[in-house]
């Protein structure tokens, strides 16, 4: 094999270090005309070639094929691949291919002038091409401040109802989802149990008071009054006057001595059986008080079988089933009361100062989309919290109809009475790009890209700390398409206000 160079090997390092551009229809017709003059100036000559001897034993004459030999010339001509190869089995003549290379230079050539202005002209075409925008300019502007955060409806009262005494269900009168008034009967329990006890109970109180010497427990007379005791008493002055007529007797010498050793005897006997029965009648008192509390308590036991709603609600969950036996403090059945309910939130320290108790909010809820739903400031932490960073509050919302329910997201804003002078943009002129906040600034002809610190919603507006000036120019809407430094046309702006 030989390699040849020709100057078609030069041409397409010349085209790509070469500024200009080479047309295709140029390239393509340099290539053919190469391809033509070439073929048709180096032209293999036949020679007579010798016979080989195949593998049956007969001598063969080796074909040449003319069309090969061009095939692989035009690949490298046409591919401008740099070096012709030429097969050189088949003796050449190379006397016209000077005048080969002088046709594709003179082509390319052509092609070079031809294409040298028209991409030009089309790149120019391209660039000078201003994209229309709408633009709005940056606002000063007086707000209130609002404060928009998530909560959590939930119910102003929820309770879990206990038994306080023992016995087998007897009765079931509310179920799940029932409305419920305070006091009204939920469970029944066996009341014969208690009802034996409260009978035992009284008879023991009723003993106590005849003792007493009364049929009642209301207001118990004085223990002086009892009749033990005024026996008692009675005796003990009948000894004293047997005393003091046996003392003066025996001081006139008319009574011997042991008649009145006998009567002081007698006097200290009875004083001491007249604080035996005060002192009995003061044991009566206290067991009337303890026999009244013990009856009072069975009494208890036996209205604590039915089991009574706390409040006005709804029963949210039966925990007991009818025959079950539930033991002292076994919950039975849960109740929620959810007119009013509260929602509960959270805002961030910065805007703690912006609320206070009886301050007006403003919830939404999916259930009720297009429904805005007041309510009220409730209560406010005194205190952050040390997860979150925030102080939590709660606001009293009513709820006639019960429309609302607990565990329910709730948007909720808080109009404050905060007032500042701030800068705004619409929220549709912002770009989000990797945490950041971008907008497009008009700048003459062209878009300036610029980070922003944005701050408070107001609407469908957003506050603007830092990044652009007071009636700056902004695209206000398709941003997302935009990139910094494009050629824009600016339509008509919108006024500020």
């Amino acid at each position: 094999m030989l390699w040849v160079t020709t100057l078609a090997g030069f041409f397409p390092s010349l085209i790509s270090s070469s500024s200009v551009c080479v047309h295709p229809g140029a390239a393509q017709q340099a290539r053919t005309v190469a391809s033509s003059q070439v073929f048709g100036m180096i032209t293999p000559r036949r020679r007579r070639i010798p016979r080989e001897t195949g593998g049956s034993g007969r001598k063969r004459r080796a074909s040449y094929d003319p069309v090969t030999s061009r095939s692989i010339l035009s690949n490298s001509i046409h591919g401008f691949a740099g070096p012709l190869l030429i097969d050189i089995r088949q003796p050449t003549s190379f006397q016209g291919l000077p005048y080969a290379g002088a046709t594709i230079l003179a082509v390319l050539a052509v092609g070079f002038v031809g294409c040298s202005k028209t991409p030009k002209a089309q790149t120019r075409g391209r660039d000078d091409a201003a994209r229309a925008v709408k633009t709005e300019p940056v606002r000063e502007e007086t707000v209130r401040r609002e404060i928009e955060v998530v909560g959590t409806l939930a119910a102003q009262e929820e309770v879990t109802i206990s038994s306080e005494t023992e016995g087998t269900v007897s009765q079931i009168r509310a179920d799940l989802g029932d409305r419920v008034q305070g006091g009204q009967v939920l469970v029944e329990l066996d009341r014969e149990r208690a009802s034996y006890k409260l009978a035992q109970q009284k008879a023991a109180l009723d003993r106590a008071l005849a003792r007493y010497g009364v049929t009642r427990s209301g207001q118990l007379p004085p223990i002086e009054q009892t009749p033990d005791v005024q026996k008692a008493a009675a005796e003990l002055a009948q000894a004293e006057q047997a005393f003091e007529r046996a003392d003066t007797l025996n001081k006139r010498q008319l009574l011997p001595k042991q008649q009145l050793d006998d009567a002081d005897a007698t006097l200290r006997a009875k004083k001491a059986i007249y604080a035996a029965a005060l002192q009995t009648a003061r044991n009566l008192q206290a067991d009337i008080d303890a026999s009244d509390a013990t009856m009072k308590l069975a009494d208890r036991e036996l209205r604590d079988t039915s089991i009574r709603a706390p409040f006005d609600g709804y029963v949210q969950k039966r925990l007991v089933s009818l025959g079950e036996f539930v033991k002292t403090q076994a919950p039975v059945m849960s109740v929620v009361r959810v007119d009013p309910l509260k929602v509960i939130a959270e805002i961030p320290e910065r805007m703690a100062p912006w609320i206070q108790v009886d301050q007006s909010v403003e919830l939404r809820v999916d259930a009720f989309p297009d429904k805005p739903i007041t309510g009220t400031v409730s209560r406010i932490s005194p205190a952050v919290n040390a997860e979150t960073r925030a102080f939590p509050f709660e606001a009293r919302v009513p709820n006639p109809g019960a429309l609302l329910k607990p565990g329910t997201f709730a948007r909720v804003r808080i109009e404050t009475s905060r007032i500042d002078r701030v800068l705004t943009l619409p929220v549709a002129a912002l770009q989000y790009r990797y945490g950041v906040n971008r907008v497009f600034v008009v700048e003459g002809e062209q878009l300036a890209l610029r980070e922003l610190k944005v701050g408070d919603r107001v609407g469908d507006r957003i506050e603007i700390i830092s990044g652009v000036k007071a009636n700056e120019p902004v695209v206000s809407v398709d941003v997302e398409t935009l990139a910094d430094g494009m050629k824009v046309n600016a339509g008509p702006r919108l006024t500020s206000k």
